[in-house]
């Protein structure tokens, strides 16, 4: 699986975008075939509490892409909470087979 990693107006560290691999890497004990993951990070205007805004594209053949958007004060907490509402998905997504 490739995953890309945009930061929008800023730049991700290299142990956020570890972070992210990491959880992004294991969707795939959920689902073997996805082929892609965009991950896309940007900073909520104003500058306030949550204001951290995570979301993930995943690309699957012969489904449509799934996509899940969450905020949290914390990029790794948008992160988890964006992981885990894609993992609902893609349980979803195999008991529709």
């Amino acid at each position: 699986m490739e995953i890309k990693v945009k930061a929008i107006h800023f730049d991700a560290t290299e142990k956020l975008e570890q972070f992210i691999n990491k959880k992004v890497e294991k969707l795939v004990k959920h689902h073997e075939e996805i082929t892609n993951a965009e991950v896309t990070l940007k900073v909520v205007k104003p500058e306030t509490a949550m204001n951290k805004e995570a979301s993930i594209k995943l690309m699957l053949p012969q489904y449509d892409d799934l996509f899940a958007n969450k905020v949290a004060d914390t990029f790794e907490e948008a992160i988890d909470l964006t992981v885990d509402a894609l993992k609902r998905q893609l349980e979803k997504t195999k008991r529709d087979k």
